[in-house]
């Protein structure tokens, strides 16, 4: 991958690539950023521009061997070690290397966006939580202790570093404190408080921070073709995670039945319409379990604006301009009176539908309750 692959961060590439150039890359680097903001992208540009023999100013060449290498993750200098655990075909002792040919597979598909959560489903490990065992450790010194195949650096990327267990990390502290020559760590994570304190005070801390807005709708009009207006609506919901852009752009329809389907039930309950909320109810039977919790989902989401929209705090709102304005004029009936109640009631709802609660009944007793709680004051 090349930086010019990578969504935004024209910053974060800027520090990178200056560090090649001025020959100060650090041993051991922790990518820190919350979900969707490209980590991943930005370690496998990095790790190209690195490797690359003849990287210009602002990137790798991207053609020739080492980059191809590279960009298909078959480079012998370039090493993985992700979050695994026992699946059909591996049933006991999983690390990393079984599942290489996966990692690839799935890390190319998804050019590196996408989510610890995404991986394990392609996994397949059911309900079972990612881990990185002390397998993959002594896996990682073997290779390391090796010369390099063909570059000037050995390069091992860490992805969700916070999934090693306390063992693994530990038998890796030795090697980042002091790593064999031209071996470059890159460690991602999202949660710094899931990683031990002695493998943050070890690496260098790059901080990568959520996408901006105008970056994401560049990026789904030139990977996605969508409209313009459709790539706005995208990225003002996405708060700057490029993997919620994307599902809110696939999503675009199904966004927009949950807000004018929302917007129809609270009129009904502004007017106190009790006959015209049964038939409402009735109505919400027939759309499905999933979106019957979804929109409910949509309510809480649309309650907590509200407080935002109380507190002066309009500009953090991440909404297409209809559904803001809706917001804005929703807010007011969303006061410390009831607040609590409606987002108790939003959520028992929600717990009902799950437990394959009877949606009409479920839905015209929220919407009845709903009368009386948005005269509040």
């Amino acid at each position: 991958m090349q930086f010019k692959d990578v969504i935004g961060q024209s910053a974060i590439k800027q520090r990178l690539i200056q560090s090649v150039r001025e020959n100060h890359v650090s041993h051991a680097q922790l990518f820190l950023g919350p979900a969707g903001s490209g980590k991943l992208p930005l370690a496998l540009a990095y790790a190209q521009y690195i490797l690359c023999p003849n990287r210009t100013e602002t990137d790798s060449c991207g053609v020739c061997p080492t980059c191809q290498k590279v960009q298909k993750l078959v480079h012998p200098d370039l090493h993985f070690v992700m979050p695994t655990n026992t699946t059909k075909s591996v049933k006991s002792n999983p690390e990393s290397d079984l599942f290489m040919e996966e990692w690839r597979e799935f890390a190319l598909k998804n050019d590196g966006y996408f989510s610890d959560n995404d991986w394990y489903a392609f996994l397949d490990i059911e309900n079972k939580q990612g881990y990185m065992s002390v397998r993959d450790a002594a896996s990682l010194l073997r290779k390391l202790s090796m010369k390099s195949y063909e570059g000037e650096y050995k390069i091992a990327i860490i992805w969700m570093a916070e999934k090693m267990r306390a063992e693994t990390a530990n038998k890796l502290l030795k090697l980042l404190e002091e790593p064999p020559e031209k071996t470059v760590f890159l460690l991602i994570a999202e949660d710094p408080e899931d990683l031990l304190a002695t493998i943050k005070s070890r690496t260098a801390l790059v901080k990568i921070p959520a996408l901006d807005t105008t970056s994401i709708e560049t990026a789904l009009q030139q990977r996605y073709g969508c409209d313009p207006k459709q790539a706005h609506d995208a990225a003002m919901v996405s708060e700057g995670n490029w993997l919620t852009a994307c599902q809110s752009f696939k999503d675009f329809e199904d966004h927009k039945f949950f807000f004018a389907t929302f917007q129809q039930w609270m009129r009904l309950c502004f007017r106190g319409a009790y006959s015209e909320l049964i038939d409402f109810s009735a109505n919400i039977k027939t759309i499905g379990r999933e979106k019957q919790k979804e929109l409910l989902q949509y309510g809480l989401r649309i309650v907590r604006n509200s407080l935002l929209f109380n507190n002066n705090l309009a500009e953090i709102v991440m909404l297409p301009e209809d559904e803001k304005t809706f917001n804005s004029k929703f807010a007011p009936f969303v006061n410390p009176a009831n607040l609590a109640q409606i987002a108790a009631l939003f959520e028992e709802a929600i717990r009902h539908i799950e437990r394959n609660g009877n949606a009409q009944i479920v839905f015209t007793d929220v919407g009845f309750k709903m009368v009386g709680l948005l005269k509040k004051k």
